[in-house]
């Protein structure tokens, strides 16, 4: 009976995760069969992804929360985000900076709110097909933006010929459209494509620019911040049975939590001022020597010293979003949120405005994702104003979904988990595709299948996941099967 348990357990298991199951172990691989990088440009690639998409993935938990599904309508937000970006970039010289930047994210909300508003009427209209409708609606707002940009802008809205945003055109033609491209701008000093140093400050890494630490320091912050939050936690349910009953966690799934978090801590303690004194302490050492200890060494500190400082500013907003999310899943809002998602019916019997609470949700994630798309953009630097905003959807949902959440269910862990997982296998395929079929490019393609892949193998098992759970409840439903399983 024991051995049936478990087994159940682990199959469930495997169903609930097989996902992440599958990403961590392509990433293990293709770390495993790659030697064009090191584990310092892979750490860069992977803090460089995590900051600059991390709010555009948490943008979709609380409509996932309300029971609207997988949000990919969060394109509506992302183009809020690029319009305000567009406004403030044509009059760089009056916004520079960091000012720029927060008149973008003072622009965008407004617009964001109305086409959230605008985009949860909709939802309401096609209940029960959301996520279809959230992918029309995209595709829709992605064509008018585009019309707007190439005709409007110039054919009504008058422009200043020449200017570097403008599409150039002939004398005595109309200028009309923005570029294919444009720049958010250098910061002051940097020196441009001519070699003139920037004198007016752009928009590029503003957020980020504004305090970097050394990344050993970050992880010390960090890992001090999991461990006193752990302790902190563990001691509150030790007060309230109830709580620590409803959470369900083992003594020794805290014991290693807090065993990762100390080792780390203490690592992060000791790299960040020990380290090279150890390392210079050593090199004469006869017993060090004759073990060829000193390469090992002597790597890992070149590697430690070679991973860029962590934008601090740009990870504070990403957490002061995921706090957000927890508070806001705690509130009244929140626990109707959550009971719209689990029951309209009952949410309406039970006295909730079923139709606001859902356009709420939606208006939301909508101004999250315009918040989101102006931090993407600043870090890039750079704004294909046609094409950037098109796998914002995809991509979004495939990370938080590797992250293990479903249609049904998201959290700000499904979040965290899935952006690390899901960039660090597009930062490996190009080694996959290499090692696999010999060719680099492969890489690109494989990367393609994995996004839509993930989409379609989750939205398959929650598809099956609900089935099997109205055939269980009918089958115990049916007169008979009580006294059967009695007998």
């Amino acid at each position: 009976m024991t051995t049936n348990i478990s087994g159940e357990k682990i199959r469930a298991f495997l169903l609930d995760n097989i996902v992440t199951i599958i990403f961590l172990g392509f990433v293990v691989f293709g770390f495993i069969v790659s030697d064009t990088f090191t584990p310092s440009s892979f750490t860069n690639d992977i803090i460089s992804r995590f900051f600059r998409n991390g709010v555009l993935v948490l943008s979709l938990i609380i409509p996932i929360m309300a029971g609207l599904g997988l949000n990919f309508g969060i394109v509506v937000g992302a183009l809020a985000g690029l319009l305000s970006i567009v406004f403030v970039r044509y009059h760089y010289a009056l916004f520079p900076g960091i000012g720029g930047l927060l008149l973008c994210f003072a622009i965008a909300t407004p617009i964001a709110i109305l086409f959230g508003f605008l985009t949860g009427k909709l939802y309401n209209k096609t209940r029960g097909q959301e996520m279809v409708a959230s992918l029309i609606v995209g595709f829709f707002a992605g064509g008018l933006y585009e019309i707007f940009l190439l005709f409007v802008v110039g054919g009504i809205i008058p422009v200043t010929r020449g200017h570097r945003m403008i599409n150039p055109v002939a004398e005595g033609v109309r200028p009309v459209g923005i570029r294919s491209s444009f720049e958010m701008g250098l910061p002051a000093g940097e020196m441009t494509g001519r070699g003139f140093q920037n004198e007016i400050p752009g928009m590029a890494r503003a957020l980020n620019n504004l305090w970097r630490i050394e990344f050993i320091y970050a992880l010390a912050v960090v890992s001090l911040a999991v461990f006193a939050f752990l302790v902190i936690r563990r001691i509150y349910m030790k007060k309230n049975p109830a709580v620590l009953s409803k959470l369900n966690e083992p003594l020794w799934s805290f014991c290693l939590k807090i065993a990762v978090c100390g080792a780390i801590l203490a690592f992060a303690i000791f790299s960040s001022g020990q380290i090279y004194y150890w390392y210079n302490e050593l090199q004469n050492h006869p017993y060090i020597t004759r073990l060829d200890l000193l390469p090992g060494i002597s790597n890992f500190v070149v590697e430690i010293s070679r991973v860029d400082r962590v934008p601090v500013v740009t990870g504070m907003v990403i957490a002061a979003v995921g706090l957000f999310i927890v508070y806001f899943s705690k509130t009244k809002l929140g626990q109707d949120c959550r009971s719209v998602g689990q029951s309209q019916q009952i949410a309406n019997v039970s006295g909730i405005d079923v139709d606001r609470t859902r356009i709420i949700a939606t208006i939301i994630s909508t101004v999250l994702a315009a918040w989101g798309m102006i931090i993407f953009l600043q870090d890039m630097g750079h704004v294909s104003t046609y094409t950037v905003h098109r796998n914002i959807g995809f991509f979004s949902v495939a990370a938080i979904l590797v992250g293990g959440a479903t249609a049904a269910r998201a959290s700000v862990k499904n979040a965290m988990v899935g952006l690390l997982l899901f960039h660090a296998m597009f930062i490996v395929s190009p080694a996959v595709g290499l090692f696999v079929f010999n060719d680099g490019n492969a890489g690109e393609y494989m990367r393609t299948f994995m996004v839509y892949g993930v989409i379609g193998v989750s939205l398959g098992l929650y598809v099956w996941k609900a089935n099997k759970a109205i055939k269980d409840k009918e089958r115990l439903d049916r007169p008979g099967v009580v006294s059967e399983a009695g007998d």
